[in-house]
Order: C-alpha cells, then structure tokens, then sequence
C-alpha cells in the first residue's frame, strides 16, 4: 500500500505547477474546438483506467453539469460497444486509452477507430495533453489519498 503522505500540502509550489499546467491545457481544448463533454468523458474514461475514485466523482459531476447524460456515462466503460458516441467522441476516447495505457502500446491491438480520420492533428495534440494531466492528476489524488466519501 502507498504511504499517507499528501504530496500537494508537503510541496504546494509543484501543485500550483501543475494546476497552471491544467489551466493551459483547458485553453488548449477550447482552441482545438472540442466540446466540454468530450474532454469531461476523457477525463472520467481515464480516471477509470487508473481508478481514481476522487477524480471520477469530480468529473462525473461536472459532466453531468455540463449537460452529459446519465446513460452516457452509464456505458462509458464499454464505449465501443455502444451507439452513444460520436466518431469524435470515439477517437478522443481510444486516444485516451492508448496514451494511458502507454506500456501497453507495442501490445495492443488494432485501433477501433481511425483517430486522425477524427480528429486534426491540433484536436489529437489537445486530447493527448488532457489524457497527461489527467492522468497525473489521478496519481496525486490516489497517492496523497485524497478522501472519497457520502
């Protein structure tokens, strides 16, 4: 088990870092032109590779304010096997899982979805950067134990 050690309250100036960091890169998706909802379903789909409960009650939350339904999110997990999400949605999606599962790159299989069909190369720059932070941002949570509850 990983210490009880909050890394954000032992070293506040990284967390500010990277907090300006995430600024940046929410600028980055509204230039790509990419809706809140795609880059709130990467940020959950992500969050539930790592199980990040902390990141996943955050996200889902400001998905469903952001418009995002409940049925949406209920088959996020299985997306490809669904018809709820749009070509876009899709490969920002595959991207997701293909950057955070980054060791397993040489492994997997085949895309289900053609990314650069779907996605320009400014939207793919833009989604790849959201899956870094929000993957870091997975690991300070679950590794300072950020508590999750009622």
């Amino acid at each position: 088990m990983l210490p009880h050690v909050n890394i954000s309250k032992q070293f506040a100036e990284p967390y500010k870092t990277f907090a300006a960091l995430d600024a940046q890169v929410k600028a980055a998706i509204e230039q790509a032109e990419l809706p809140v909802q795609l880059a709130e379903l990467v940020k959950i789909r992500v969050s539930q590779i790592n199980g990040c409960a902390f990141c996943l009650r955050m996200h889902t939350r400001d998905a469903l304010a952001a418009g995002e339904s409940s049925d949406r999110l209920a088959v996020l997990p299985a997306w490809w096997e669904s018809q709820y999400f749009t070509e876009q949605e899709q490969a920002a999606l595959m991207l997701a899982e293909r950057v955070t599962r980054i060791g397993d790159e040489h492994r997997a299989a085949p895309a289900l979805v053609d990314i650069e069909a779907a996605l320009t190369e400014q939207q793919i720059a833009a989604v790849t950067w959201l899956v870094v932070v929000m993957n870091g941002w997975n690991r300070i949570a679950i590794t300072s134990h950020y508590p999750v509850g009622p």
